[in-house]
C-alpha cells in the first residue's frame, strides 16, 4: 500500500501564535487606559465642585457667624450685621452704582444674598441640582461683577479702579466652574447625584438635574 502525504493536514507540532494574544492585549490596554482617563476627569470634576462649594459655603458661614476674616468678630449677620451693606454700599463705579447703594442693607437683599451663598453652597459639596446651582451663582456672580466692574480704570471719584483685567475676574471664573460642574455631571463622584437623578420628581424634570 502506498503512503500519500496530505499537503492540507496540520502538522502535530507547531509553535504557538501570538497574534491573538497580541490584539486582545493592545485592547484590553487601550480600554484600560479610556477606564483610567474617564475616572481621573470624573475625580477632578469632582475636587472642582467640591472647593467651589467650600467658598460659597464659607463665605455664607463667615457672614452668618462673623469668623473674623471678611466679616469681623461680632458683626455677623446673627449678631445683627448685614451681609450685604458693606459689599453693596462701598459700590463706586458702574452702571448700577445708585441702584446697588439703594439695596445696600435692605432685608430682603440680606435674605436672598444669604440663601443663595447657602443653597449653591450646599448643592455643589453634596453634589445634587447643579444646574439650579449654576443658574443662581452665574446670576449671583454676574451682579458682583457688575458691583466692582472691572473695564472701569478708575472710580467715580476720579481715583484709581486698581481692576487687573477689564473682562475676566474670579467672578466669571467661578461662573464658568459652576457651568463646567453642572454639564459635567460632577455630582455623580464623591457626591449623591446619581441618587438625587433617580428620584421620581429629578428624573421627570431634567432641569432640576
Amino acid at each position: 500500500m502506498a503512503v500519500h502525504e496530505h499537503p492540507h493536514r496540520s502538522p502535530g507540532f507547531h509553535l504557538p501564535s501570538f497574534r491573538r494574544n497580541r490584539t486582545a492585549s493592545a485592547s484590553e490596554s487601550a480600554s484600560s487606559a479610556a477606564t483610567d482617563t474617564h475616572t481621573a476627569r470624573a475625580y477632578a470634576f469632582a475636587s472642582l465642585r467640591l472647593l467651589t462649594g467650600f467658598v460659597f459655603l464659607w463665605a455664607f458661614l463667615d457672614k452668618t457667624f462673623g469668623f473674623g476674616y471678611a466679616t469681623p468678630s461680632g458683626k455677623g449677620w446673627i449678631d445683627g450685621g448685614s451681609p450685604t451693606k458693606g459689599f453693596l454700599g462701598s459700590v463706586a463705579v458702574g452702571p448700577m452704582e445708585s441702584t446697588f447703594h439703594s439695596w445696600a442693607g435692605d432685608p430682603w437683599a440680606d435674605w436672598l444674598f444669604m440663601l443663595g451663598l447657602l443653597g449653591i453652597g450646599v448643592a455643589l459639596v453634596a453634589g445634587v441640582a447643579l444646574r439650579l446651582a449654576a443658574v443662581a451663582g452665574t446670576v449671583m456672580m454676574a451682579l458682583m461683577w457688575i458691583a466692582e466692574w472691572p473695564p472701569a480704570k478708575h472710580l467715580a471719584d476720579g481715583s484709581a479702579s486698581m481692576s487687573t483685567n477689564p473682562l475676566v475676574d474670579y467672578h466669571v471664573v467661578y461662573a464658568v466652574a459652576l457651568i463646567v460642574v453642572a454639564a459635567a455631571a460632577a455630582g455623580d463622584t464623591l457626591g449623591a447625584g446619581r441618587l438625587w437623578a433617580r428620584l421620581p420628581l429629578v428624573r421627570d424634570h431634567g432641569w432640576l438635574r
